[in-house]
């Protein structure tokens, strides 16, 4: 497994009001969210990043307002009004 650090300032954990392994676990579940919403990775691979089960982590992507959906709400509506 890779290991990536970040430096965080003090300040911010303190705004945050979180521990810096908290951080590290929200930031990563973050990214996992963003590169998933982007395309750039699977469900799967995802929560692999996020370190939860892909199951978990596409019940966490409404949170967000990220769709585990690959397509468009247009997209969807149209495929409604094609059937």
């Amino acid at each position: 497994m890779s290991r990536i650090q970040i430096n965080i300032p003090e300040e911010v954990l303190i705004s945050l009001k979180q521990t810096p392994d908290t951080l590290s676990r929200e930031l990563c579940l973050l990214a996992a969210v963003k590169l998933f919403e982007l395309g750039r990775l699977s469900s799967g691979r995802a929560a692999q990043l996020a370190g939860i089960s892909r199951v978990e982590f596409l019940n966490i992507l409404g949170r967000y307002q990220v769709s585990p959906f690959a397509q468009s709400a247009e997209e969807l509506a149209q495929d409604v009004q094609n059937a």
